[in-house]
């Protein structure tokens, strides 16, 4: 799937999907949760010891 193409499912830009790929370290997690809803996963978080 292209920039473009997410952009357009997520309701975003071409180049906020570009600062996502450039600046992952610092995505916010509903906004990875949008992004595992258009490729049908789910974001899973565990905390281990």
């Amino acid at each position: 799937m292209s920039q473009e193409q997410l952009a357009n499912r997520l309701n975003t830009t071409k180049s906020a999907i570009s600062r996502l790929e450039n600046h992952a370290e610092s995505i916010r997690l509903s906004t990875l949760e949008r992004v595992a809803e258009v490729f049908d996963r789910k974001v899973k978080i565990t905390i281990e010891s």
